[in-house]
């Protein structure tokens, strides 16, 4: 699945299989000149066609479309870093003429130049989740604040490890992706350490993949048996990290904080796997970024800058001098099944 025929042909799937399913139903409130939002085309690749996370975005938009009759033009990568995928994707759109392009980048830097090019044809770009690199490469971005999200996890989990000698595992996203750094430094901030700190026994990428964090909390394991916290990515890697920790017969000893807050994953807290989880929006960036596009096709403003569309601590038991929501409340604003 690597190489740039493979994956751009399934992103041309994708997309294709979008225009034929709105062929027939995409036209309603259409044929009534520049205030008709029926004419409105926007596009939306993910990352992935299988990451709940990224399922529950595309439901988003989705619903956002339909309740304000636009057309919705959907596409993603083959996998988590397909740039290639997302790059034929974007060309697809183009020449299917949408009006904005949002996107959750699979690698920011190497999509700058393709996101440039939409930009220089009149497309507006919002970037959802993960911005690219440079960020002005995008119009704007809408996404969770994942210097806070780390933040929040990591206050909680210094408080939850007070009078103990913590030995730290961290389970990381991949190199030089702003998402995995923003996350990563905001927990040490939170937990009060620098990079480097002697409490940081074994750092390990996982690329948010719950195998791969399953793989690297072994791997840690071996390398330090007496870990006693985790800092997972995601909750796919958390999920991981838990089941290398049970089936050392060390999921009872272990806290692990994460960052995501599915339904997946507060049903994980309430069973006690994970202790804190931060959880963000997915939906809400998705209807956000629809109702972006349609405004600027109706008025000709583009939406600019970085909103940030939240994050709450979800907690299984409070933690004092952090704010946190119980898990009940987790559950009636997780996203997923």
């Amino acid at each position: 699945m690597s190489s740039r025929f493979t994956s751009g042909a399934i992103a041309v799937l994708a997309l294709s299989a979008t225009l034929t399913a709105c062929g027939s139903g995409g036209s309603a409130g259409s044929g009534s000149g520049s205030g008709g939002s029926g004419s409105i085309t926007v596009g939306l690749i993910t990352k992935t066609e299988t990451n709940p996370y990224f399922v529950t975005m595309k439901k988003g938009a989705q619903a956002e479309a339909a309740k304000d009759g636009v057309k919705l033009l959907t596409a993603a990568g083959a996998y988590d870093g397909d740039n290639a995928g997302q790059v034929t994707a974007i060309e697809n759109m183009i020449a299917a003429g949408v009006k904005g392009i949002l996107i959750t980048p699979s690698d920011p830097k190497a999509i700058a130049p393709t996101l440039d090019r939409a930009r220089q044809q009149g497309i507006v770009v919002i970037a959802l989740d993960t911005p690219p690199d440079p960020q002005n490469s995008a119009d704007a971005l809408f996404a969770t604040d994942n210097l806070a999200a780390g933040k929040l996890i990591g206050q909680y989990a210094k408080v939850r490890m007070a009078g103990k000698t913590t030995k730290i595992a961290t389970l990381d996203l991949t190199p030089g992706v702003d998402v995995g750094v923003q996350r990563h430094n905001g927990f040490l901030a939170g937990f009060g350490i620098a990079e480097g700190d002697p409490s940081i026994v074994c750092e390990a990428d996982t690329g948010g993949d719950q195998a791969k964090g399953q793989t690297a909390m072994e791997n840690c394991l071996q390398k330090a048996p007496d870990i006693n916290l985790v800092y997972a990515i995601n909750e796919p890697a958390a999920m991981g990290a838990y089941q290398a920790l049970k089936a050392a017969g060390k999921d009872k000893t272990v806290t692990i904080v994460t960052i995501d807050g599915s339904c997946t994953g507060v049903s994980a807290l309430s069973q006690g796997q994970f202790a804190a989880d931060s959880q963000q929006y997915p939906l809400k960036m998705a209807s956000l970024g629809v109702d972006a596009v349609m405004n600027f096709a109706k008025t000709g403003k583009k939406p600019s800058g970085y909103t940030d569309t939240g994050v709450s601590l979800i907690a299984a038991t409070p933690a004092a001098g952090v704010d946190s929501k119980d898990a009940a409340y987790g559950q009636s604003n997780c996203w997923g099944s």
